[in-house]
């Protein structure tokens, strides 16, 4: 990264992973647009951080002008050395099987996990591309595995790998990351299960360490776990 302060986009910032990456990075230095639908529970997430300065931009990031007013919040801090795709949907909950799984709840993931995140991204790559910046792609392994009931979501997933090494093809002066997370005790996972414990899952926390090296290390643009980019195993690949 270079000399200056560095500024990132984070969406779906105002929990989870989103605004456990933004406390890293925020206590780190960097500079911070946060996105996310709740503007209530997103101001109080930003109070939260050290640092700054920071911009909280509320809105529904699959609506245009919200995504304009995320590029010109970058843009007003200097400009955007990464995007991080963070929001995501699961669109129904219990998960139905594909056969069940209604046209209007379907087209909504697909909006929300893989057409917003790659419009982001070519709505900031002036801004990135000035400064050999990063666009990390939060994905699953339901984009690999055939889980029963994860069709919607899990092909929304699969579909952003694919755009990720796409757009890691068209633009070599980026590091493009689709990175797995893994299972996190968080609101949307526990959504995916309802009314079944999910304490044994780790907290959000357990997966910055990984998605950290990926903003600020020099690896190569591909699929990632971060249990395996923590762990210094960090070839990348397309396995679950």
């Amino acid at each position: 990264m270079p000399d200056r302060q560095p500024v990132a986009v984070i969406t779906g910032a105002s929990q989870g992973l989103g605004l456990a990456l933004a406390r890293e990075l925020a206590g780190r230095g960097w500079s911070l647009v946060l996105d996310a639908r709740g503007a209530e529970r997103l101001d109080r997430a930003a109070a939260t951080l050290p640092g700054g300065p920071h911009r909280v931009v509320a809105g529904d990031v699959t609506e245009p002008a919200h995504r304009r007013d995320v590029v010109d919040a970058a843009a007003a801090l200097g400009g955007a050395d990464a995007l991080v795709n963070n929001a995501s949907t699961l669109g129904a909950s219990p998960l139905p099987a594909l056969a069940d799984l209604g046209t209007a709840t379907y087209l909504r993931v697909l909006e929300v996990n893989l057409v917003a995140p790659v419009v982001l991204a070519a709505a900031l790559a002036g801004q990135l591309r000035r400064r050999s910046g990063r666009v990390l792609n939060v994905t699953s392994d339901a984009g690999v595995e055939a889980y029963p009931t994860w069709g919607g979501y899990g092909s929304s997933k699969a579909g952003l790998d694919h755009a990720s090494r796409v757009l890691a093809a068209e633009e070599p002066s980026l590091r493009v990351y689709a990175v797995d997370p893994g299972d996190m005790r968080t609101r949307m996972h526990q959504d995916a299960f309802p009314g079944e414990d999910i304490s044994d899952r780790p907290d959000p926390e357990h997966a910055v360490p990984g998605l950290l090296r990926l903003l600020t290390e020099d690896l190569p643009s591909g699929r990632y776990r971060a249990a395996d980019v923590q762990s210094g195993w960090a070839a990348p690949g397309v396995s679950a």
